[in-house]
């Protein structure tokens, strides 16, 4: 699975994934391979990246947008 994390003023993340744990303004939730289609709003919180190979990255968001897609995570991030 492929994850973009973008902000306005650059690219955060780029790269496979294993997966991501997101703080959704309803509840955080997490996004495995071969999630179904979704797009979710994002509160103020952290990011919490698996990657495929295994290591752990964090990014902190003020609030956002995600879509998963096909296998692909774009997250539009303040």
């Amino acid at each position: 699975m492929q994850l973009e994390i973008i902000t306005p003023d650059k690219k955060l993340f780029s790269g496979p994934i294993e997966s991501v744990q997101l703080p959704g303004t309803q509840g955080s939730f997490g996004i495995l391979n071969n999630h179904a289609p979704i797009i979710s709003s994002l509160q103020k919180g952290i990011i919490k990246v698996v990657t495929d190979k295994k290591a752990t990255e964090q990014f902190e968001i003020n609030g956002g947008i995600i879509e998963m897609k096909e296998n692909k995570v774009v997250i539009l991030a303040e």
